[in-house]
């Protein structure tokens, strides 16, 4: 992208500008989320609905960053809105059981095909936290498979070798001791797990994105999951999907019911809770069963896993989940988008290869990524899901100046994307939106270009 980017979202957005000047002085960087950290200044949204988004100034932007992955039914769809409206003058926090927890949970069973029990949380990473302690404790072994590029969360046992520190180095405020706990492996490299496992017998449990890291930015296929599969539980050793993305998107039951593999623990967050605060793991009996009280003290006491949270299951979170997954259930709701995200990948392929720029648009289901590649990068689609790409090329490949700058050329156009760079994309975007898209994007490349 270019400059000429940058002046035009700049001169579109003036009380985004100044409210991220009273931001700075507030929030490092001016943002509460790294993902919303855009230079010179992050857009500030005023209100959403279905698909779009209008800010502060009064522009309107079709969104593909779909509440960081969490609104696949879109904002304020009317059913979940209703659902929450009436719960609100209800309550919003019992301190107590309700029954709304039980029947949200008893949906996630009926989806999902590793669910016996539910333990919910108030997000992704507190989710990852359990899934791990869980494996743990149900192994009694120390240490957890991971792969390098796959993000689980942002506490310290999983917030290096994500989206940098790939070598496995701590990053700064994450002590060795978080490392020396986790065996790290090239992403789709069964051999290397093989070895792993077969080398060691310290090793609880096994956790991976099932489409592979950030949504298939660096993809997994599904032989990979059911060599893994069978390697884990040759070995004794648990298997963990993290389905915080994939999640009620891939399919209705996730990616384990799509690809046909039921891992021993899954984790979910953002659809799961319908756009509010909410994760959960679901999983075998005998495993969350390592959190049950007995009438055993020693057990209590010594053997049990304890598990707070003052926001888990929250009646609101619950309503709004219950609602969104009943509609996911009952609609083609995960179909649909991943229709709508062929679609327009398909679009924005055709834009880039009308401009004659040697990038790509891939992925799968609802997630589209942008690989901006230089003049000697020959790279395919086919090549990445070959596994002929390094991943230090698919989430590094665009420069930090190249996102920002396509960023703002896309919001200039009326587009909001996700830095990776990419998006998701919802059920509700329907054909005129994913038109006006590929127009935006290509209007976007035009200006690169000149």
């Amino acid at each position: 992208m270019s400059d000429l980017s940058i002046q035009k979202y700049t001169a579109q957005t003036p009380r985004s500008r100044a409210l991220y000047q009273r931001a700075r002085e507030t929030f490092p960087s001016g943002v509460t989320h790294d993902t919303r950290h855009l230079t010179p200044y992050p857009v500030f949204v005023e209100r959403a609905q279905g698909a779009r988004k209008w800010d502060v100034d009064g522009r309107e932007y079709i969104d593909y960053f779909g509440g960081h992955g969490a609104l696949i039914l879109g904002h304020n769809h009317p059913r979940v809105t209703e659902a929450v409206r009436e719960q609100l003058g209800k309550g919003t926090h019992y301190g107590a059981s309700h029954e709304l927890e039980l029947e949200w949970a008893e949906q996630i069973i009926r989806m999902v095909p590793c669910a016996d029990k539910v333990r919910f949380t108030a997000s992704g990473t507190e989710a990852s936290l359990l899934a791990l302690r869980v494996a743990r404790a149900c192994k009694d072994k120390p240490k957890i498979l991971r792969f390098a590029t796959n993000f689980h969360g942002w506490h310290d046992q999983v917030a290096f070798a994500a989206s940098s520190n790939f070598d496995g180095t701590p990053p700064r405020g994450i002590t060795e001791d978080n490392i020396e706990n986790t065996v790290l492996c090239e992403p789709n490299d069964i051999n290397q797990v093989a070895q792993a496992l077969d080398s060691r017998d310290d090793i609880a449990a096994a956790i991976l994105e099932p489409t592979g890291a950030s949504f298939g930015r660096v993809p997994t296929r599904g032989e990979f999951l059911r060599q893994l599969r069978a390697l884990t539980r040759e070995r004794d050793v648990l298997l963990i999907f993290d389905e915080v993305i994939t999640g009620f998107r891939v399919a209705p039951g996730g990616a384990q019911e799509y690809y046909g593999i039921t891992p021993d623990l899954a984790l979910f967050a953002k659809i799961v809770a319908g756009g509010f605060p909410g994760g959960a793991i679901a999983g075998r009996a005998d495993l969350l069963d390592v959190m049950t009280y007995r009438d055993d003290a020693l057990w209590n006491d010594k053997r049990r896993v304890p598990h707070q949270g003052t926001f888990n299951a929250n009646p609101i979170s619950a309503r709004a989940g219950l609602t969104t997954l009943e509609i996911v259930a009952e609609n083609g709701i995960a179909e649909r988008a991943n229709q709508n995200g062929e679609m327009l990948r398909n679009a924005l392929n055709d834009a880039i290869q009308k401009r004659g720029l040697n990038w790509l648009v891939y992925g799968e289901f609802s997630g589209f990524h942008i690989l901006p590649l230089s003049e000697d990068q020959t790279y395919t689609c086919s090549d990445i899901y070959d596994g002929k790409v390094p991943h230090e090329v698919l989430k590094g490949g665009a420069s930090s100046e190249q996102i920002h700058a396509m960023r703002c050329g896309l919001l200039a156009e009326g587009v909001d994307i996700m830095p990776w760079p990419g998006g998701v994309i919802s059920a509700v975007h329907n054909p005129a939106d994913l038109e006006q898209t590929a127009r935006a994007f290509d209007r976007a490349l035009a200006t690169y270009k000149a």
